[in-house]
Protein backbone atom coordinates (compact mmCIF):
# COMPACT_ATOMS: atom_id res chain seq x y z
CA UNK A 1 0.00 0.00 0.00
CA UNK A 2 1.51 3.31 -1.07
CA UNK A 3 2.16 6.03 1.45
CA UNK A 4 0.74 9.43 0.50
CA UNK A 5 2.51 12.72 1.26
CA UNK A 6 0.97 16.11 0.57
CA UNK A 7 3.99 18.30 -0.06
CA UNK A 8 3.79 22.03 -0.76
CA UNK A 9 4.81 22.60 -4.40
CA UNK A 10 6.71 25.82 -3.70
CA UNK A 11 7.89 25.40 -0.10
CA UNK A 12 8.43 21.66 0.38
CA UNK A 13 8.40 20.35 3.94
CA UNK A 14 11.92 18.97 4.49
CA UNK A 15 10.66 16.43 7.02
CA UNK A 16 8.54 14.81 4.31
CA UNK A 17 11.33 15.10 1.74
CA UNK A 18 13.67 13.23 4.10
CA UNK A 19 11.04 10.52 4.61
CA UNK A 20 10.67 10.22 0.83
CA UNK A 21 14.43 9.81 0.46
CA UNK A 22 14.46 7.01 3.02
CA UNK A 23 11.77 5.23 1.01
CA UNK A 24 13.85 5.62 -2.17
CA UNK A 25 17.01 4.35 -0.47
CA UNK A 26 15.13 1.28 0.80
CA UNK A 27 14.16 0.32 -2.75
CA UNK A 28 10.78 1.99 -3.08
CA UNK A 29 9.36 3.30 -6.35
CA UNK A 30 7.71 6.69 -5.94
CA UNK A 31 5.44 8.95 -7.96
CA UNK A 32 6.68 12.51 -7.74
CA UNK A 33 6.14 15.88 -9.48
CA UNK A 34 8.29 17.55 -12.10
CA UNK A 35 7.78 20.76 -14.05
CA UNK A 36 6.25 18.83 -16.98
CA UNK A 37 4.33 15.93 -15.40
CA UNK A 38 4.22 13.37 -12.65
CA UNK A 39 6.95 10.77 -12.95
CA UNK A 40 8.07 7.47 -11.49
CA UNK A 41 11.36 7.53 -9.62
CA UNK A 42 13.71 5.15 -7.83
CA UNK A 43 17.29 4.71 -6.69
CA UNK A 44 19.72 4.57 -9.59
CA UNK A 45 21.42 1.42 -8.31
CA UNK A 46 18.36 -0.63 -7.39
CA UNK A 47 17.71 -3.23 -10.10
CA UNK A 48 14.45 -4.49 -8.60
CA UNK A 49 13.03 -0.97 -8.42
CA UNK A 50 14.08 -0.28 -12.01
CA UNK A 51 12.46 -3.54 -13.10
CA UNK A 52 9.26 -2.48 -11.34
CA UNK A 53 9.21 0.80 -13.30
CA UNK A 54 9.72 -1.19 -16.51
CA UNK A 55 6.81 -3.44 -15.54
CA UNK A 56 4.48 -0.57 -14.61
CA UNK A 57 5.24 1.26 -17.84
CA UNK A 58 5.72 -1.93 -19.94
CA UNK A 59 9.00 -0.58 -21.26
CA UNK A 60 11.39 -2.47 -23.50
CA UNK A 61 15.17 -2.33 -23.43
CA UNK A 62 15.22 0.46 -26.03
CA UNK A 63 13.56 2.97 -23.71
CA UNK A 64 15.63 6.01 -22.80
CA UNK A 65 15.57 6.33 -19.03
CA UNK A 66 16.24 9.74 -17.52
CA UNK A 67 18.45 10.74 -14.61
CA UNK A 68 17.13 13.70 -12.62
CA UNK A 69 20.22 15.67 -11.63
CA UNK A 70 20.73 18.58 -9.29
CA UNK A 71 23.44 20.36 -11.30
CA UNK A 72 25.97 20.16 -14.13
CA UNK A 73 28.51 18.44 -11.90
CA UNK A 74 26.21 15.45 -11.56
CA UNK A 75 25.47 15.53 -15.28
CA UNK A 76 29.21 15.41 -16.08
CA UNK A 77 29.68 12.39 -13.81
CA UNK A 78 27.13 10.26 -15.62
CA UNK A 79 27.42 11.56 -19.20
CA UNK A 80 30.12 12.51 -21.69
CA UNK A 81 29.36 16.21 -21.84
CA UNK A 82 31.53 18.26 -24.20
CA UNK A 83 31.97 22.03 -24.03
CA UNK A 84 29.11 22.78 -26.43
CA UNK A 85 26.74 20.53 -24.53
CA UNK A 86 27.83 22.06 -21.23
CA UNK A 87 27.13 25.57 -22.46
CA UNK A 88 23.72 24.70 -23.90
CA UNK A 89 22.55 22.74 -20.86
CA UNK A 90 23.74 25.51 -18.57
CA UNK A 91 21.77 28.04 -20.64
CA UNK A 92 18.53 26.03 -20.71
CA UNK A 93 18.38 24.63 -17.18
CA UNK A 94 16.71 24.34 -14.83
CA UNK A 95 13.72 23.78 -17.07
CA UNK A 96 11.51 21.37 -19.00
CA UNK A 97 14.24 19.79 -21.13
CA UNK A 98 15.52 16.24 -21.51
CA UNK A 99 19.03 15.94 -22.92
CA UNK A 100 20.26 12.69 -24.49
CA UNK A 101 24.00 12.16 -24.13
CA UNK A 102 26.50 9.31 -24.25
CA UNK A 103 26.67 7.60 -20.86
CA UNK A 104 29.84 7.17 -18.82
CA UNK A 105 30.84 4.04 -16.93
CA UNK A 106 29.25 5.59 -13.83
CA UNK A 107 25.83 4.99 -15.41
CA UNK A 108 24.72 1.38 -14.85
CA UNK A 109 24.69 -0.45 -18.18
CA UNK A 110 21.13 -1.68 -17.65
CA UNK A 111 19.93 1.95 -17.67
CA UNK A 112 21.61 2.86 -20.94
CA UNK A 113 19.98 2.61 -24.35
CA UNK A 114 20.83 -0.91 -25.43
CA UNK A 115 22.33 0.12 -28.79
CA UNK A 116 23.32 3.77 -28.51
CA UNK A 117 24.66 3.56 -24.91
CA UNK A 118 23.01 6.87 -24.14
CA UNK A 119 21.08 8.18 -21.15
CA UNK A 120 18.62 11.03 -20.74
CA UNK A 121 19.29 13.70 -18.13
CA UNK A 122 17.15 16.47 -16.66
CA UNK A 123 17.68 19.39 -14.31
CA UNK A 124 14.04 20.24 -13.57
CA UNK A 125 12.65 23.47 -12.21
CA UNK A 126 10.04 21.99 -9.86
CA UNK A 127 11.09 22.71 -6.23
CA UNK A 128 10.11 19.25 -4.97
CA UNK A 129 12.04 17.39 -7.67
CA UNK A 130 15.06 19.61 -7.12
CA UNK A 131 15.02 19.18 -3.36
CA UNK A 132 14.67 15.41 -3.66
CA UNK A 133 17.87 15.07 -5.71
CA UNK A 134 19.72 17.66 -3.64
CA UNK A 135 18.97 15.82 -0.41
CA UNK A 136 19.47 12.39 -2.00
CA UNK A 137 22.96 13.39 -3.06
CA UNK A 138 22.80 11.51 -6.35
CA UNK A 139 20.57 11.41 -9.43
CA UNK A 140 17.08 9.94 -9.28
CA UNK A 141 16.23 7.42 -11.97
CA UNK A 142 13.03 8.60 -13.61
CA UNK A 143 10.38 7.78 -16.21
CA UNK A 144 7.32 9.86 -17.05
CA UNK A 145 4.18 8.39 -15.49
CA UNK A 146 2.46 7.32 -18.69
CA UNK A 147 0.63 4.04 -18.24
CA UNK A 148 0.47 1.39 -21.00
CA UNK A 149 -1.86 2.24 -23.90
CA UNK A 150 -2.13 5.85 -22.69
CA UNK A 151 -0.88 8.88 -24.63
CA UNK A 152 -0.48 11.29 -21.74
CA UNK A 153 0.97 11.26 -18.25
CA UNK A 154 -1.30 10.95 -15.25
CA UNK A 155 -2.11 14.39 -13.83
CA UNK A 156 -3.96 13.85 -10.54
CA UNK A 157 -2.18 12.29 -7.53
CA UNK A 158 -5.48 10.88 -6.24
CA UNK A 159 -5.87 8.94 -9.48
CA UNK A 160 -2.24 7.82 -9.28
CA UNK A 161 -2.82 6.39 -5.81
CA UNK A 162 -6.04 4.68 -6.91
CA UNK A 163 -4.40 3.05 -9.94
CA UNK A 164 -0.99 2.22 -8.51
CA UNK A 165 -1.30 1.99 -4.73
CA UNK A 166 -0.19 -1.67 -4.76
CA UNK A 167 2.79 -0.97 -7.02
CA UNK A 168 4.25 2.17 -5.48
CA UNK A 169 5.84 2.81 -2.10
CA UNK A 170 4.92 6.51 -2.12
CA UNK A 171 2.81 9.06 -3.97
CA UNK A 172 3.83 12.69 -3.52
CA UNK A 173 0.84 14.99 -3.95
CA UNK A 174 1.67 18.47 -5.23
CA UNK A 175 -1.71 19.06 -6.82
CA UNK A 176 -2.79 18.46 -10.40
CA UNK A 177 0.01 18.84 -12.95
CA UNK A 178 -1.16 19.07 -16.55
CA UNK A 179 1.08 17.04 -18.84
CA UNK A 180 3.36 19.07 -21.08
CA UNK A 181 6.11 16.89 -22.57
CA UNK A 182 9.67 18.04 -22.14
CA UNK A 183 11.65 19.29 -25.11
CA UNK A 184 14.16 16.60 -26.07
CA UNK A 185 17.61 17.57 -27.33
CA UNK A 186 20.11 14.89 -28.37
CA UNK A 187 23.82 15.52 -28.69
CA UNK A 188 25.28 13.71 -31.71
CA UNK A 189 28.44 13.83 -33.82
CA UNK A 190 26.97 16.80 -35.69
CA UNK A 191 25.98 18.70 -32.56
CA UNK A 192 22.72 19.36 -30.74
CA UNK A 193 19.60 18.03 -32.48
CA UNK A 194 16.06 19.03 -31.51
CA UNK A 195 14.29 15.65 -31.31
CA UNK A 196 10.97 16.81 -29.87
CA UNK A 197 9.58 20.27 -29.28
CA UNK A 198 7.81 20.35 -25.95
CA UNK A 199 7.34 22.74 -23.07
CA UNK A 200 10.91 24.01 -23.01
CA UNK A 201 11.88 26.67 -25.53
CA UNK A 202 15.29 26.57 -27.23
CA UNK A 203 15.21 29.29 -29.89
CA UNK A 204 18.86 28.71 -30.78
CA UNK A 205 17.91 25.28 -32.20
CA UNK A 206 14.71 26.20 -33.98
CA UNK A 207 14.93 26.18 -37.78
Amino acid sequence: MAQYFEIHPENPQRRLIHQAIEIIRKGGVIAYPTDSSYALGCHIGDKQAVDKIRRIRQLDEKHDFTLICKDLTQVSTFTKMGNDAHRLIKTLTPGAFTFILDATKETPRRLQHVKKKTIGIRIPEHPVARLLVEELGEPLLSATLILPNEQHAMTDPYDIRARLEHELALVIDCGVIEYEPTTIIEFTDIGAVLVRQGKGLAPMLES
